[in-house]
């Protein structure tokens, strides 16, 4: 089985070394795959930077000409509180989405049975009009629309389990029935959306699937929502691609939010997804990374989805379990979603 990696040296040229989303993540992630002796079972693809009609498939003129504003200055811009853009940022941004793209082209043209795409910045929070949470230009988008637009898939899913709800790919796709969104993530957290009453609008409605989890939840609650929900969801869209947005940040030592996955109960997750494309879509599945703030948690989870990926069955996992999950109940939660998407 061959597996396409994606990632590319400059991706550390966007740091701001003071702020949670800095270069040390993308190099923690290479160390630990280098040392797992990973890279070398991996089919490494050079990416090339997305165009501005790649990008402009999802994103408006404004939102791309705020970037390059930042890129013809010599200084660091904060575009909201929490998002910074340096001079180096658009190429390096562009670069990011056109990586995700060369893992979606390696997997429709048979190069690889399926990828993974190690970039930075992140995307999944970049609506079509602005950078926000730490996102330039939302990667995962654009590369589904390159999916559709160049390979002529009629059905793309997104699954998002970062742990911060992908509000930027939700509003991109809200009214889209041709991509099924689900998200799995903290409720009420960072950016504020991703309700459960929110499925989408004209004909895109019931092709957005929120999944909205209070502070506490882990393994258990991930694994019954999966069984339950998610999976018979993507069953019944019959995706022709998956594309996950993985976020290693629901960990239970990631100091950005209150989960409690485990590095085990990640692997579950990132395990169901790629059977499910076996048995969906001929192993057509490309991981793109998020967030995930904790290194050592970041840096494991990944070797793990390479893993997975390579049908290899160990896990590297340093942290081990919390204990007993300290959320309530779900059961109302899956009652709820199986009613509003009729599952």
């Amino acid at each position: 089985m061959t597996t396409a990696y994606l990632t590319d040296g400059s991706f550390t040229q966007h740091n701001h070394p003071q702020h949670p989303e800095h270069a040390g993540r993308i190099e923690a992630v290479w160390q630990e795959l280098g040392a797992a002796g990973l890279v070398d079972q991996l089919r490494q693809i050079r990416p090339t930077a997305a165009s501005d009609e790649q990008i402009l498939a999802v994103h408006t003129r404004e939102h791309l000409q705020r970037l390059l504003a930042v890129s013809q200055g010599d200084r660091m811009v904060r575009l909201d509180p929490d998002t910074y853009a340096l001079p180096v940022s658009l190429e390096v941004a562009r670069l990011a989405a056109g990586a995700v793209i060369g893992a979606v082209d390696a997997v429709l043209t048979a190069q690889a049975v399926n990828a993974l795409a190690i970039v930075r910045p992140p995307g999944h929070h970049a609506t079509a009009g602005r950078q926000m949470g730490f996102c330039l230009l939302n990667n995962i988008a654009i590369a589904a629309r390159q999916a559709q637009s160049r390979h002529g898939l009629e059905k793309v899913l997104i699954l998002d389990y970062d742990v911060h709800h992908g509000n930027g790919s939700n509003d991109i796709f809200y009214a889209d029935p041709s991509v099924l969104f689900i998200s799995l993530h903290e409720y009420p957290h960072y950016p504020g959306s991703g309700a459960l009453n929110e499925i989408g609008v004209d004909e895109g409605r019931g092709a957005t699937i929120n999944i909205p989890l209070p502070a506490g939840h882990g393994d258990a609650s991930y694994e019954r929502l999966f069984a339950e929900i998610v999976i018979p969801a993507i069953e019944r869209f019959q995706p022709d691609l998956m594309l996950i947005s993985a976020g290693f940040d629901a960990h239970w030592v990631d100091p950005l939010a209150s989960m409690q996955l485990t590095l085990a109960g990640y692997d579950y997750l990132a395990r169901a997804c790629l059977k499910l494309a076996e048995r969906l879509c001929a192993g057509r599945i490309v991981f793109v990374m998020e967030g995930g703030y904790d290194l050592r948690a970041l840096a494991h989870g990944w070797c793990n989805i390479a893993r997975a990926l390579l049908d290899l069955d160990e896990i590297s996992d340093p942290y081990g379990s919390p204990g007993t999950e300290t959320s309530s109940d779900i059961q109302l939660l899956v009652q709820q979603l199986r009613k509003i998407h009729r599952l």
